[in-house]
């Protein structure tokens, strides 16, 4: 079997242990000998290359900040999971994470009884490790570690007269890093764009902030009753469903639901893309970026009946080939490309 090789970085021998008992109860996980602190970290990725590292932030001699920089700077397609206590100076950390090479980061409760104790930090846990599997030491497919082969069916690309209303973007695990590049590349067109990304609350509002200050993308987090407007981009909040209604005015408005998570997320992408499809039928162009699961493809599937079109990331840049692998699998994308160039083929299609 090709098991998962994984480093834990934490400064607490506590909290190592705990982690141990979560990951090594899984068959699919190896966990190599941990590391207790930033430099300990980096010289252990150097000489045991794991698949992934899950690291601490805050810790002695060499804080999860630097040792990630020089990880990074070490092996650029590194994974690096931070595992921090969910408050908003390390939420800010942490987005400033994702923002050196990052590809995720978990919530770890405040404290070790909760650690141990939490059932929900448990299977994120193992679940955000588990989505990096390579099946014979490939990249991962899609459905239940499947990769994908032979060449992919796209539909065709939207004729010279269609015109999109909205941009609609999904993403998930690796999203804020591939958000970061696509809507800095996208600062100039001229069209309401909506975002949902997969993070709790505290997370989203930062994130908007970032892709503002950085992506030069005037960018906001969603608000009940926020208006959609031309050149302004809408990020999801964290822990609440973001969908759209009409006024008496015709004007597009956010409608933050509270249900039960979609395709175990909240938000998610589908009620969005749904939502957005009734009201602007037709004319809903879709961009799915990297991301662990499926959620989107619904969605996708029904702005594509309804004469919409589809975007998606490719495999090869994507960190993990979920939510993209699903549109482009089932043959809803007029186009797979690498991130680098999804901006220009949406600017192509305005």
């Amino acid at each position: 079997m090709n098991k998962i090789r994984v480093l834990h970085v934490d400064d607490s021998a506590v909290i190592r242990r705990i982690i141990k008992s979560i990951l090594r109860r899984d068959d699919d996980i190896e966990l190599l000998e941990p590391a207790r602190d930033g430099v300990d970290a980096v010289e252990k990725y150097k000489a045991e290359k794991p698949d992934v590292v899950v690291m601490d932030i805050e810790m002695p001699v060499m804080d999860g900040i630097t040792a990630l920089e020089h990880i990074i700077k070490h092996d650029k397609n590194a994974k690096v999971i931070m595992c921090s206590t969910l408050t908003v100076d390390n939420a800010e950390i942490t987005m400033r994470a994702m923002r050196i090479g990052a590809i995720d980061y978990i919530a770890k409760p405040t404290s070790t009884g909760e650690v141990s104790g939490s059932e929900e930090f448990k299977i994120r846990l193992v679940e955000l490790v588990k989505q990096f599997k390579k099946p014979n030491g490939r990249k991962t497919g899609i459905v239940g570690g499947m990769e994908v082969s032979g060449p992919l069916s796209l539909k065709p690309r939207p004729p010279l007269h269609w015109k999109p209303k909205v941009i609609a973007v999904g993403s998930s695990t690796g999203g804020p890093q591939a958000l970061f590049e696509f809507m800095g590349e996208l600062k100039d067109v001229d069209l309401p764009v909506v975002i949902t990304q997969h993070m709790p609350p505290t997370f989203t509002n930062l994130l908007a902030k970032h892709i503002a200050d950085n992506a030069g993308f005037n960018c906001v987090e969603a608000l009940q009753g926020m208006k959609v407007e031309k050149g302004k981009a809408i990020i999801a909040q964290g822990g609440r469903h973001m969908e759209f209604v009409q006024d008496t005015s015709g004007n597009v408005m956010v409608e933050l639901t509270d249900g039960p998570a979609i395709n175990f997320c909240k938000p998610a992408v589908d009620p969005m893309l749904e939502s957005l499809n009734e009201l602007y039928e037709g004319q809903v162009l879709s961009v799915i970026l990297t991301g662990m699961g499926s959620d989107g493809a619904g969605g996708v599937k029904k702005v594509v009946e309804s004469g919409g079109y589809c975007v998606a990331q490719d495999q090869e840049t994507s960190v993990v080939w979920g939510m993209p692998g699903a549109v482009a699998t089932q043959g809803l994308c007029s186009a797979v490309l690498p991130l680098k160039d999804i901006a220009k083929w949406v600017k192509e299609q305005i």
